[in-house]
């Protein structure tokens, strides 16, 4: 039991955790360069939190869903919309910002854009500085900018140090035969330690998930074969 609280190896190495950091660190500093020469440093500075969070993804785990283009502008437009509207019906409390967050929860699993900082920016904005509060819906452009500078940040530096950014679908070729028992054999939990330690880039999944996906695919895969043969 004790066993499940011990964190999981990555198969990222220290080159990849520096390119992470110096990305995350600038990326974060240009957007809120870019939000503070259109709308202040005042206004800036309280978008820096969401902003650095979001940065961690886009940075360090950019393959992963959370980390999209469509995720972080989805959600940031949802999280601004949420929370001013929050704000404006039912002030800006505590409750009404917890409020806020949990309906951008809902509303960014359902338009497919889940991007964890959003939650934390809807309560930033709906317990915002006086700055940001004079803004009115102003405000909104505000975190837009921020969220389009960062990304578009993502975007040049991911590619420049060869991190493919965003990720794209990728479809597998067809196989030219279909290979026996003996020339596919069965994964291991050895095969897919030794296959996450090829790539470089963060993902964030361990082997216990990819070795029950791959068990839990298999048993589907048996399921239609069975079935195919019932219908016939």
């Amino acid at each position: 039991m004790l066993a499940r609280w011990l964190p999981a190896a990555i198969n990222t190495r220290p080159t990849e955790w520096s390119r992470a950091a110096l990305g995350m660190a600038l990326g974060t500093a240009f957007s809120v360069w870019a939000c503070a020469q259109v709308f202040g440093m005042d206004v800036a500075l309280h978008l820096i939190g969401p902003l650095g969070a979001s940065a961690v993804l886009l940075f360090a785990v950019s393959s992963g869903a959370l980390a999209q283009p469509w995720s972080i502008i989805g959600s940031y437009l949802c999280a601004g919309v949420v929370a001013l509207l929050v704000a404006r019906v039912l002030g800006r409390t505590l409750e009404s910002a917890c409020l806020a967050a949990a309906i951008t929860v809902i509303l960014i699993c359902w338009l497919r854009c889940l991007h964890p900082p959003a939650g934390g920016l809807a309560m930033s904005l709906v317990l915002a500085d006086p700055a940001s509060i004079a803004l009115g819906w102003h405000e909104l452009a505000a975190v837009m900018l921020g969220a389009a500078a960062l990304l578009a940040f993502a975007l040049a530096y991911n590619n420049a140090t060869r991190t493919r950014y965003p990720k794209g679908v990728v479809v597998a070729p067809a196989p030219a035969f279909m290979p026996t028992a003996i020339e596919n054999p069965a994964i291991t939990v050895e095969d897919l330690q030794l296959a996450l330690a090829e790539r470089e880039q963060f993902l964030d999944v361990t082997t216990q998930e990819l070795e029950e996906l791959i068990q839990a695919s298999e048993r589907h895969a048996r399921r239609r074969v069975i079935g195919a043969v019932f219908k016939r």
